[in-house]
């Protein structure tokens, strides 16, 4: 990633909070929330790792074809998961995108970004576009409503770190926000 390091820094710790909460949401008495928190794991480490500054870290020209296939991978299995339900369109998206830019970290993994040059290519601003919506739509529902008093609920139990619905949004949330950036450094 290219861009001021406390920026990379900032994004990459973002990045390793949001996969850390991912695994714990996959202690879920729910399998697919399990599923989902496990995919989305894969994709916080995923970003975190790519968002690394250069100057620290350059990973081996054979680095990035790996991370496409393992993305790639991701998304077929986001694209076959999407037959039990249209929101795992957005995991498949969401991999999609970690394989463009894998792709282009490994066509010009020293300056894949061009100063000074006209315009965005199309697939980067179609998904600057997806993930600024994203973002937007995310941000929109993680306001509550109304405030509403309520119990502990079923006698006490205390609820599984993957079973607070606001607290996946918030993460997802936070992926998006890393996205955006990440794209918008290429």
């Amino acid at each position: 990633m290219h861009g001021p390091v406390s920026t990379a820094w900032s994004l990459v710790a973002l990045c390793a909070a949001t996969g850390a909460y991912c695994l714990l949401r996959m202690r879920s008495g729910v399998e697919e929330q399990r599923r989902a928190a496990g995919g989305e794991a894969l994709m916080g480490f995923g970003m975190a790792v790519m968002a690394v500054p250069a100057a620290v870290y350059a990973p081996p020209r054979w680095a990035w074809p790996v991370y496409a296939a393992v993305f790639g991978a991701a998304a077929l299995r986001a694209l076959w998961s999407a037959r039990a339900g249209a929101h795992h369109l957005h995991h498949a998206v969401g991999a999609a995108a970690m394989v463009y830019m894998s792709v282009a970290m490994a066509a010009a993994p020293a300056a894949h970004h061009v100063h000074g040059a006209p315009g965005v290519p199309p697939v980067t601003g179609t998904l600057l576009v997806y993930f600024t919506g994203y973002v937007l739509l995310s941000g929109a529902r993680l306001v509550p409503a109304a405030v509403t008093a309520t119990g502990t609920g079923s006698g006490g139990a205390r609820a599984r770190w993957g079973d607070h619905p606001e607290l996946a949004r918030a993460c997802r949330l936070s992926m998006g926000i890393g996205m955006v950036a990440m794209l918008l450094a290429m």
